[in-house]
């Protein structure tokens, strides 16, 4: 091993040899355009056909109205006893429209699904941003088996980064504790490369967007 002299003289070497680097700084904005494929045919449609592809399901929906009404034939379709739910404006519209759910934490655990809201819509990954900062906190987002989220095309965003920028906009300095990305149901292939879905949270993904 060297000594502390020679030590000394190579670390001086090593700091000249870098002070005489020339250094050529270059600011570059990247492209979305080639980084993600385009959104074809538009942001709805391709927000559809990607959740689609991961094995999630997007509903359609023209107005509120019928956001509650396709909600309330999921509801029935499925066999579910109760939607649970934290979140007070959809506790509200629930409640307005006879579609049956649980706040009781006494029923958290037997709960067949969940319904939430969400921050935002990424329309080329088909990905749903969610955050801590709503009623729901951050177990509905992971422990239900089904997982129902409702969303208007006003919170539809073409690339994550768009997501994230909206996402600094809207809280500044307070970001909420925890910002996750959904991209479709849980799933993992570690066992025999076999697909499974619902492996380490919801095993069904659907999301009920509003056009208006």
């Amino acid at each position: 091993m060297p000594n502390n002299s020679s030590r000394h003289t190579i670390l001086q070497q090593i700091s000249e040899a870098i002070k005489k680097r020339p250094v050529s700084v270059v600011e570059t904005s990247p492209n979305l355009d080639e980084i993600y494929k385009p959104i074809l045919p538009d942001a709805i449609t391709c927000f559809t056909n990607e959740l689609d592809a991961i094995n999630g399901a997007c509903v359609l929906c023209d107005n509120e109205s019928d956001l509650y009404e396709k909600l309330k034939l999921f509801v029935a379709q499925k066999e579910i006893p109760y939607l649970y739910c934290l979140d007070s404006y959809i506790i509200d519209q629930l409640k307005i429209n006879n579609i049956p759910f649980s706040t009781e934490e006494i029923n958290f655990q037997a709960m067949q699904a969940g319904i939430t809201g969400c921050e935002f819509l990424i329309a080329r990954t088909g990905s749903v941003i969610v955050s801590s900062n709503s009623e729901s906190g951050r177990q509905m987002n992971v422990f239900p088996p089904i997982h129902v989220v409702l969303a208007h095309v006003s919170q539809l965003v073409n690339y994550p980064e768009e997501a994230y920028i909206a996402i600094q906009e809207k809280y500044g300095n307070s970001l909420p504790s925890s910002i996750s990305t959904i991209t479709g149901p849980s799933r993992t292939a570690d066992i025999e490369k076999t697909l499974v879905l619902g492996a380490h949270g919801p095993k069904e993904f659907v999301v009920f967007l509003c056009r208006v």
